[in-house]
């Protein structure tokens, strides 16, 4: 199986990004799962390996943002 990987840091926090062919021309993006960690799976799709990864970045960004301080 042909298995792309990618380290990004993402407002401080790193995340190891796997992205594998479930198809021609189709690539699924996930989150690596690390032993003793979450199994939990929320896959992203793209053309390419890049794109793929870059819509999982682009929502753990999203979903794990600088939360704003309260005054």
């Amino acid at each position: 199986m042909n298995v792309h990987r990618f380290e990004q840091v993402i407002n401080g926090r790193e995340y190891h990004i796997e992205v594998s062919s479930v198809g021609i021309d189709k690539w699924r993006a996930q989150i690596a799962r690390v032993p003793g960690g979450s199994a939990a799976l929320m896959p992203f799709y793209g053309k390419t390996p890049i794109e793929a990864a870059g819509q999982l970045s682009r929502w753990l960004t999203i979903a794990h943002g600088q939360r704003q301080s309260q005054v």
